[in-house]
């Protein structure tokens, strides 16, 4: 799998999240074995680059990978000031996004609104891929809605433009993350371009990357929410892409080690105070995966400091070790 210049390790990808991929988190999921993890989408508007929000967002220091960085707008001339102020700190890949569903991004016709219009997209991909010299990816759904899929125009705008790779998420806006991903638009998207193409969506076992990939012929898949609690499942996906064989799970003793990292490193990143409030979600999501029987979610969200997170979370492995419980089974 290679993108303009860059080959990437493999063709499992983690997906651009706001509020879920930022450094820590990315550098989890490239260890565990993404082959590119893509920064959370910032916003074209310069007023609003100097916001914590968009420094933190911004930061590549040690990042384990290519660094790809998505940024969102619908004026074609910020766009591509967008574009090249982030390749100066650092991005190598600058990613578009057109498929974010949020209410607040498509207010401002951003995100997937754009797919309603042919035209500003066209004006956009061209005004960012002339803007840089860095390989520009671009991120859609398969429509605005299911009676207007117009997947395919956009990605034969996209080839013609120069973009170097093009991720589809199967589902339109207005489906936004409901009901099943559907793959048969990114199939007629693969035989209508060339370019490469990246399948998203649903994508939550070895097994469905897999059958994604044969079915709709694309070069990789791009995995969201599916890693969410569980960033081992790019390890399992690559090594059953490449054997067709399963990986053991995580054993207790690394799931353990993972979860007290990832913790640590959020709070070194964002400081005590917001890296004990983020840090909820995260540990809330391992703990969809490890069980939570006796409810520790709500104790571990009512502590209000660093310290007092991390000896709960090891009290927290303490007795589900005594009690024998599996993980990840």
């Amino acid at each position: 799998m290679r993108i303009g210049q860059y080959q990437l390790n493999n063709n499992v990808l983690l997906a651009p999240m706001a509020g879920v991929t930022d450094l820590p988190f990315r550098r989890l999921c490239t260890e565990l074995g993404a082959g590119l993890a893509v920064s959370e989408m910032l916003s074209s508007n310069p007023e609003t680059w100097d916001s914590t929000k968009s420094r933190e967002r911004r930061v590549h220091d040690q990042e384990p990978g290519i660094r790809s960085v998505q940024i969102a707008g619908s004026d074609p001339e910020l766009m591509a000031r967008a574009a090249q102020h982030n390749v100066e700190e650092g991005a190598q890949i600058i990613d578009i996004n057109m498929g974010c569903p949020a209410k607040k991004v498509n207010k401002k016709l951003a995100g997937s609104a754009l797919l309603k219009e042919p035209g500003l997209v066209r004006d956009i991909l061209a005004a960012v891929t002339q803007a840089v010299d860095v390989p520009v990816t671009l991120k859609i759904r398969t429509g605005w809605c299911p009676e207007t899929r117009n997947g395919v125009e956009i990605a034969k705008l996209a080839e013609a433009a120069g973009i170097q790779a093009l991720t589809v998420h199967g589902r339109t806006r207005s489906c936004m993350y409901k009901g099943v991903a559907e793959f048969e638009t990114i199939r007629a998207i693969r035989a209508a371009i060339s370019i490469p193409l990246i399948a998203n969506g649903d994508i939550t076992t070895p097994e469905r990357a897999r059958e994604v990939l044969d079915f709709t012929g694309a070069d990789a898949v791009m995995i969201g929410r599916g890693a969410q609690g569980n960033p081992w499942i790019f390890r399992e996906v690559v090594h059953f892409l490449a054997t067709g064989e399963h990986l053991s799970p995580p054993t207790a003793d690394e799931v353990t080690r993972v979860m007290r990292k990832h913790l640590r490193q959020l709070h070194q990143f964002y400081g005590e105070q917001r890296g004990v409030r983020i840090a909820r979600k995260h540990i809330g999501w391992y703990l969809q995966g490890v069980g939570d029987p006796e409810n520790f979610r709500a104790e571990f969200n009512a502590l209000e400091n660093a310290d007092d997170q991390l000896h709960a979370l090891e009290y927290f492995f303490v007795n589900l070790a005594e009690r024998k419980e599996r993980y990840y089974v």
